[in-house]
């Protein structure tokens, strides 16, 4: 079967089957302002949604055998866009990433940490697309058999692979709580794990503090615990209406070098737009 769930625009579960839309769920919110920066959109429903990931799959391959993998900056400030100039300036020997038809893959090229994840919203499920595997390279493929998502196993294939400074993306508590303890098992040997948190909508009070007792790198999306405790904990953070918050040091030093990579950080509006319930 060929099959990727996505969770997108609004947190909506999208079904895409052999390069089609056949299902969209209902967001768990309604607004999103990179969605009305980008793409004009000013209110999240089930055919806007539909519409926006089946532009992805034919403009660029998404879930498709013709998936382009290489590309360019979309945002000024997001994840992957932070992972690639992390990249860029080797301060990461390589990132864990999740890629449709892949799954966990390991990214040590900066277009192509981009092309990964700058355009592809969370990823929930996949299955291997052969295509996709073989441009990747099936020496950074996790599971070429079964395409599935494991951040873990991603990780413990990288160490494997001689990598010692590792970023990995991740939207799971458990996930961050086991890499660290992965990082202490290898610290003896020089490798780092640098954990930046993911698809973050919807988390509760207790994941949120979790997220930044553990991980580096967070983006807010839409979650309203992680701004308040990013509030709280006065931490380091850029962009207005979706933050990305520095939960240590080293976050926020990432941070500084994408902020330096793209001429310092931009002014900031009086009455920046929100995504829309925050939850």
């Amino acid at each position: 079967m060929d099959e990727h769930v996505i969770e997108a625009l609004g947190k909506s579960k999208v079904v895409v089957r052999n390069g089609k839309v056949v299902e969209v769920g209902e967001p768990l919110i309604d607004f999103c302002p990179l969605f009305l920066d980008h793409r004009g959109i000013e209110k999240f429903d089930k055919e806007i949604i539909r519409n926006n990931i089946q532009f992805r799959i034919d403009d660029f391959g998404m879930c498709k055998k013709n998936r382009q993998l290489k590309m360019k900056n979309f945002l000024a400030f997001g994840i992957s866009e932070t992972i690639s100039s992390l990249l860029d300036e080797k301060l990461i020997d390589c990132g864990i990433m999740v890629c449709e038809g892949c799954g966990t893959v390991i990214v040590n090229n900066s277009e192509l940490a981009q092309g990964v994840g700058g355009r592809v919203s969370g990823l929930v499920s996949t299955t291997p697309i052969p295509e996709v595997i073989e441009s990747i390279g099936k020496e950074n493929v996790f599971d070429t058999e079964n395409a599935s998502i494991n951040q873990i196993g991603g990780v413990k294939l990288a160490i494997e692979n001689g990598y010692k400074n590792i970023a990995v993306t991740t939207a799971l508590t458990d996930d961050v709580i086991e890499l660290r303890d992965l990082e202490s098992k290898y610290s003896e040997d020089g490798i780092h794990i640098y954990i930046f948190a993911v698809h973050t909508t919807g988390l509760s009070r207790e994941e949120s503090e979790i997220m930044f007792d553990y991980c580096d790198v967070i983006t807010a999306c839409a979650s309203k615990h992680l701004r308040d405790i990013a509030e709280e904990r006065k931490v380091f953070s850029v962009g207005q209406s979706i933050p990305i918050f520095a939960a240590t040091d080293v976050g926020e030093k990432f941070l500084k070098v994408r902020l330096d990579a793209i001429g310092g950080p931009k002014p900031k509006k009086d009455n920046p737009k929100l995504p829309s319930p925050l939850i």
